[in-house]
């Protein structure tokens, strides 16, 4: 990507969400940030997943995932997910998380837990556009919700430090 249109894409605010999938030994977790509303009659929502990623194979093959949203107090959790560490087998160890009423992996100090279906599913460059429907959720730790503007960091297809925080270079 050009480095003017990934300064202009650092810009563009987004929350930050937890996207679990699976269940039990077998659940994951990921950071996702490209959520949106995207329809209020019906209520739905977007989401767009990387296809190289585990995550989107199984929200492929299950036709469902878990949102959990990420408030200021719980941001330990964006920092544990989005962590190179975390990117193999067991890293829902250490994270507090009971089955929805789905069986996905809800995140017990998330702001707010979601199950989710998929409606509609379209390819779009270098990721899918999953379009869903809340199915069940559930309130969790009254917070304010966490956004890309309190991270020192951006993913804009990579991550990157923050413009607003300093010149643009890659985010270790």
């Amino acid at each position: 990507m050009h480095e003017d249109w990934t300064t202009l894409f650092a810009h563009l605010t987004s929350g930050i969400y937890i996207l679990t999938t699976g269940s039990g030994e077998h659940a994951h977790g990921m950071s996702a940030s490209w959520v949106s509303q995207v329809s209020a009659d019906p209520p739905l929502l977007g989401l767009a997943l990387g296809k190289q990623y585990r995550s989107c194979r199984w929200v492929e093959a299950n036709g469902r995932f878990a949102l959990n949203v990420v408030g200021k107090r719980s941001r330990f959790l964006q920092d544990h997910f989005h962590a190179a560490a975390v990117r193999g087998h067991g890293h829902m160890q250490g994270v507090r998380w009971e089955a929805s009423p789905a069986g996905l992996p809800w995140l017990l100090d998330a702001l707010v837990c979601m199950d989710c279906e998929v409606v509609e599913r379209h390819p779009i460059g270098d990721r899918i556009w999953f379009v869903a429907r809340a199915t069940a959720w559930r309130g969790g730790v009254p917070d304010l919700p966490l956004s890309s503007a309190d991270l020192p960091y951006v993913f804009v297809g990579r991550l990157i430090s923050a413009p607003w925080r300093g010149a643009t270079k890659e985010h270790e």
